[in-house]
């Protein structure tokens, strides 16, 4: 006769198996050949004139043929991208598309080196409160750096970071920094469930409030609808600034700041600031031209460049676009070729 405990046995080895958690270390070893580190080269106006500087962020490869995802304030508006793998090997890279109202970009690498290996997406959906997660990257520049913690919460489209009303966000003690940026968040399994945005400091440091958009979102956004790139940054004018900066006709539109070297915008034309000034305390990079309308839609909101990005994503590549500007006191027409 079977004891209790035998029963019991054979009860639990006829169960189906899962995917086993891992520990940290085997979730390391095993997702590193899919975590890149990115070093991205641009240039900005400030007091002291036209400068390069560099920034670097983290990404993981999600497809054979070279697509890494990563954090759109990493390389949306830069000039040169470089990405680096395990072992040191560096590829160059350009961005396809992005997303700034979710902080998300998708580059295409060159090529992929041949020790690279894709990441597995995990269903985010499933991922709850107190799961543990691990998040590698390069924090300040520490190229492939571990860290480990819980999710904190989950917070829904347009609630916890207004500039980002389009990402869906994880809430992580786990240690985020600069660098961090743009790096996967993995699952028990080393699957990936978030791409990482941003920290809440006072300090400047980690203080447990760390922020990753979910998988879901970065799917969503980069892979199942065609987002356009258009690599300029900058800012809508205000009233204020429109009758401090005598705009004609208090003419509304985006103030360009900068423009990424062989971008679309840059290919039509656009033009970034030159100098800086201070009006009423708020520093603004002026000089650039003031975009007034793109396929005759106002540029004048967030919800008009809305509207903007979804229609130009929806034409087909090369198609020809038009912008108005105002340059130097006129208002001009610049052309441009969807990419």
């Amino acid at each position: 006769m079977r004891t209790a405990p035998s029963i019991l046995l054979a009860v639990l080895l006829s169960l189906p198996m899962t995917a086993a958690a891992q520990t940290p270390g085997e979730v390391f070893r095993k997702v590193t050949p899919s975590v890149v580190v990115i070093k991205a080269r641009g240039s900005e106006v400030t007091a002291a004139g036209q400068t390069r500087f560099l920034e670097t962020g983290s990404g993981v490869l999600i497809s054979a043929d070279g697509k890494v995802m990563t954090a759109a304030h990493v390389v949306a508006t830069m000039d040169e991208i470089s990405v680096e793998f395990l072992g040191g090997e560096t590829v160059s890279a350009k961005v396809i598309a992005s997303e700034s109202a979710a902080d998300l970009s998708l580059i295409l690498l060159e090529r992929v080196p041949a020790g690279a290996r894709v990441a597995k997406m995990a269903n985010s959906d499933t991922v709850r409160v107190g799961d543990p997660v691990y998040i590698v990257g390069a924090p300040y520049g520490l190229s492939y750096s571990l860290s480990a913690g819980l999710i904190s919460a989950r917070w829904a489209p347009n609630t916890v970071h207004r500039a980002m009303p389009l990402a869906e966000f994880f809430q992580t003690n786990a240690t985020i920094n600069t660098g961090n940026s743009g790096g996967p968040m993995f699952n028990a399994a080393g699957e990936v469930i978030g791409i990482v945005s941003h920290n809440i400091s006072k300090s400047g440091g980690s203080e447990g409030l760390g922020f990753v958009v979910t998988m879901k979102t970065a799917q969503q956004l980069l892979l199942e609808k065609k987002s356009f790139w258009g690599g300029i940054d900058g800012q809508f004018l205000s009233d204020e600034m429109l009758d401090v900066l005598n705009v004609p006709n208090n003419m509304r539109g985006f103030l360009v700041k900068s423009v990424a070297k062989n971008s679309p915008g840059d290919e039509a034309g656009l033009k970034g600031g030159t100098m800086v000034i201070t009006v009423g305390g708020e520093q603004l990079v002026l000089g650039g031209d003031i975009i007034l309308k793109i396929e005759g839609v106002p540029a004048d909101s967030a919800a008009s460049m809305m509207k903007i990005r979804d229609h130009l994503a929806a034409l087909k590549s090369g198609a020809p676009m038009t912008a108005t500007v105002l340059r130097k006191g006129r208002v001009i027409e610049l052309q441009g070729i969807v990419p």
